[in-house]
């Protein structure tokens, strides 16, 4: 036989049909509670009926997060979910993601087609949201003058920094006149000069937080000049005013630690940041130090006056060079001058007198170096070391060599 199939293979395939269905995979399904039972596990099973028929359901409980009140019979409720076969068993069940009591049904349309219209509007463009301030000295809170938002608020501001102004506007965040009553709100502040403004209120259902989700109450964060955080309801509530805002905190209590800094640890930051400056500048200032020193060296060194100085040194040795130059010339001087008087005393007629020796001449001053030149009777003078001897000759005796 061609053609057959287990009956693991026909609901494998029957669950990949529901699988690739679109429609199937987010659906809103409307009904009345029936059979439904809170598992030990967590998971809730019940069925959903009308007048025409039932379909079986469960919501697992990771998904519990989804339901804000508990299940009863009989009770109109409107479930998210995707539709899909249990293989196991054959059939197919509504795996619940949200469940709505019914009433709060249309709110949940309404706000998905504002949320879907204000995004095509660029409401929620990151583009447009201003960034919280670092260091905040008044905070703007608008909330319910009673009732825990606020109290949290105080408390965890007073806490981090005791020293931020906290300005409450007492707002309705409930009922009638309550998006007008945030609107205002809003407003006034932003005209105080705050620099932050937190919007917020403490949980409940989808009717008790419509306010936040008011168109008005959009447009008027969208053009607030103030950056806003939105802080509405638990951690699991989403409003507009938390998409419009330019952030979302979530809860009361998370609002205040994200907007108000926590002084002492940023007074010990300022104080370690001041020691490091402190240690920097000393630094800087010993190293100009160093600079301002090496550069009065160098200008001592290249200063006019280094340099007259030089020249004036240099000057200075070349007098003394030349002092004992001409000092050494002059004793060389002096020693030759020396050798030559005693030389010319060698040869001086005075010193030869003074020996013992004579000079001779005749009346006309003829030297006479011989007996030769000599008549008896001639008339001579004698020139002697102590005086002059005048002579008349009378005999001339001449002495032969003995060669």
């Amino acid at each position: 036989m061609q053609n057959v199939y287990t009956v693991k293979q026909v609901n494998a395939y029957i669950k990949n049909m529901f699988t690739q269905d679109f429609m199937l995979n987010r659906i809103y399904v409307k009904g009345e509670v029936s059979n439904c039972k809170y598992h030990t596990s967590g998971h809730i099973y019940f069925s959903l009926k009308d007048q025409s028929g039932t379909i079986a359901c469960v919501m697992f409980a990771g998904s519990r997060s989804g339901l804000s009140f508990r299940m009863q019979e009989g009770q109109q409720v409107i479930v998210l979910g995707s539709v899909s076969v249990y293989e196991r068993d054959g059939k197919y069940q509504l795996y619940a993601k949200e469940i709505i009591l019914d009433g709060a049904g249309l709110l949940y349309e309404k706000f998905e087609k504002l949320k879907n219209e204000l995004e095509e509007m660029g409401f929620f463009a990151p583009e447009y949201k201003r960034p919280i301030p670092k260091y905040v000295k008044k905070v703007g809170i608008v909330t319910a003058p009673t009732g825990a938002a606020v109290r949290d608020i105080i408390n965890i501001s007073t806490r981090r920094n005791p020293y931020v102004q906290l300005i409450l506007y007492p707002a309705l965040v409930q009922g009638e006149g309550a998006a007008k009553s945030i609107v205002q709100g809003i407003k006034a502040l932003e005209h105080t000069g705050v620099d932050v403004i937190i919007l917020g209120r403490g949980g409940g259902s989808i009717e008790d937080l419509w306010a936040f989700n008011e168109e008005i109450v959009a447009r008027a964060i969208f053009d607030c000049t103030v950056p806003i955080i939105s802080a509405v309801g638990h951690e699991t509530d989403f409003t507009i005013a938390d998409y419009v805002a330019d952030l979302r905190a979530p809860t009361p209590s998370a609002a205040a630690e994200l907007a108000v800094y926590e002084y002492l640890v940023t007074s010990e930051s300022m104080k370690e940041y001041e020691r490091r400056m402190h240690h920097l500048m000393l630094q800087k200032i010993q190293m100009s130090r160093q600079s301002i020193s090496q550069m009065e060296l160098k200008l001592k060194m290249t200063h006019p006056k280094q340099k007259l100085n030089e020249k004036r040194q240099r000057l200075a040795d070349f007098d003394q060079r030349i002092q004992r130059d001409f000092e050494r010339c002059l004793q060389d001087r002096k020693h030759k001058l020396a050798i030559y008087i005693e030389k010319m005393k060698g040869l001086s007629p005075l010193m030869k007198l003074n020996s013992g020796y004579s000079y001779v001449e005749d009346l006309s001053h003829k030297n006479l170096k011989s007996v030769q030149q000599i008549r008896p009777e001639d008339k001579l003078r004698i020139y002697m070391a102590d005086g002059i001897v005048n002579a008349t000759v009378t005999e001339i005796e001449e002495v032969t060599s003995n060669e």
